[in-house]
């Protein structure tokens, strides 16, 4: 990989939960409580405002967005109307609420961080949170080192997940009624600080890592084949998409945490990739 990135959108707050829909790039800019979408020209448009800060971004099998309002541990949904509660995941998150996944039938996967480490609270794990299509809240799978990025592969049989603080990708065999099973090691990456991931049609995940201030494609077991340095900025979160899915997309930004808003460093980068994107999201 020789290409470096190319700064399609810059001046945000801090840009996550990248997905190519409609043939935009839909991210949130945490700080600024929008949820924007932005065409491989740089145009871009606020979709809606999202009080309770937005992440996890996905969609419902007809067409309405469903968004992550992180402080408030809530799923929301874009209705005609405007934002409307799907579930309070309050009672099941140990802290803020983060990245989602959501499959074709509309079941979503909510991360949160577990516990409030800006604010130098002991570790604890997490549970990933299920949100079946009819609004109905329960726990995924136990005991995660903060569940961030996920993927689904496009058969729906498998699950990945970025356990940030567990520097490792997990994975479990989905069923068809949502349920998981037999968690295993994906990819161990030691060192390595998974945020966001997105899928290829060869299997591989690429994995945003703001910590190496790097993007990289590993296969199953562990091996990086591709490296993308971001410089000076952390790599929060990637999404393939354009015409044919093979633009990564990657949110950068110097900083998250306190004080991140008011330096507005946040941006989406692209580079070009031979192998195009696949699964959910």
């Amino acid at each position: 990989m020789t290409d470096q990135p190319k700064v399609l959108l810059d001046d945000l707050t801090f840009p996550e939960g990248p997905r190519w829909h409609d043939g935009r790039l839909w991210f949130s800019d945490f700080y600024a409580h929008e949820v924007v979408a932005v065409d491989i020209a740089g145009k871009r448009e606020t979709i809606v405002e999202v009080p309770g800060q937005p992440s996890g971004l996905g969609w419902t099998p007809d067409g309405r967005l469903l968004v992550v309002s992180m402080i408030d541990r809530k799923l929301m949904r874009l209705d005609p109307d405007g934002l409307v509660e799907v579930a309070d995941l309050s009672a099941l998150a140990g802290f803020h609420c983060n990245d989602m996944v959501v499959d074709g039938d509309g079941r979503a996967y909510v991360g949160n961080f577990g516990y409030n480490s800006h604010a130098g609270d002991p570790f604890q794990l997490a549970d990933l949170i299920r949100v079946d299509p009819d609004g109905s809240v329960s726990v995924a799978a136990e005991g995660l080192a903060f569940p961030n990025g996920a993927v689904i592969t496009p058969d729906g049989g498998t699950l990945i997940i970025g356990e940030t603080r567990g520097n490792v990708l997990s994975a479990w065999d989905r069923h068809p009624d949502g349920s998981l099973s037999n968690r295993r090691v994906w990819a161990d990456l030691p060192g390595g600080y998974p945020d966001g991931i997105c899928l290829d049609a060869d299997g591989a995940v690429w994995v945003a890592d703001p910590r190496g201030k790097e993007t990289y494609r590993v296969l199953e077991g562990g091996e990086i084949t591709d490296r993308i340095s971001t410089g000076k900025m952390g790599s929060f979160a990637c999404m393939l998409g354009g015409a044919e899915r093979r633009t990564l997309f990657i949110c950068t930004c110097l900083q998250s945490g306190p004080g991140t808003a008011e330096l507005r460093s946040g941006r989406i980068e692209t580079v070009e990739v031979s192998v195009p994107g696949a699964g959910w999201p």
